[in-house]
């Protein structure tokens, strides 16, 4: 029996290596009575976050009180917004902003979503992030001024 426990989660831990921290694909943001939003409507439409959006991109995380994957996810955001000019990182918790976590689809925290500039929703990730994986899905995400 204990093998089977240790196997199990070993099993866990690696699709949990291989799966936190990397951007992919989007979430269909829900209206208030449950309807699909057609895609005029950003993310955060409505919200009282909506005013906050940067100019080029913005770096949206969810997070819990107690959690310490957030804590390290939030410094590394920080720090991303603070040297890619117009990107903004705006932290939500989770907890106190319910409708909207329910309305973007996150099940777990740290959540993050790049958005474009409009509020789109372009890619997020789960889990812990490393530098290097949010400046990529910065590169994809928003348009290169040249």
């Amino acid at each position: 029996m204990a093998l089977v426990v240790l196997a199990a989660a070993t099993v866990f831990g690696v699709y949990r290596a291989l799966t936190d921290g990397r951007f992919r694909g989007t979430h269909e943001v829900k209206g208030v009575d449950g309807s699909v939003e057609a895609p005029p409507a950003g993310v955060l439409s409505g919200s009282r976050l909506e005013h906050d959006l940067g100019e080029r991109a913005t770096l949206l995380q969810f997070s819990s009180a107690f959690c310490a994957p957030c804590r390290a996810t939030r410094r590394v955001l920080s720090d991303v917004a603070a040297v890619v000019p117009g990107v903004e990182h705006l932290e939500v918790d989770a907890e106190h902003n319910l409708e909207l976590v329910r309305r973007v689809g996150v099940l777990r925290t740290p959540t993050t979503l790049v958005l474009d500039q409009h509020g789109h929703e372009v890619t997020r990730a789960t889990g812990a992030l490393r530098k290097e994986q949010v400046l990529a899905a910065l590169a994809r995400a928003v348009p290169d001024d040249g």
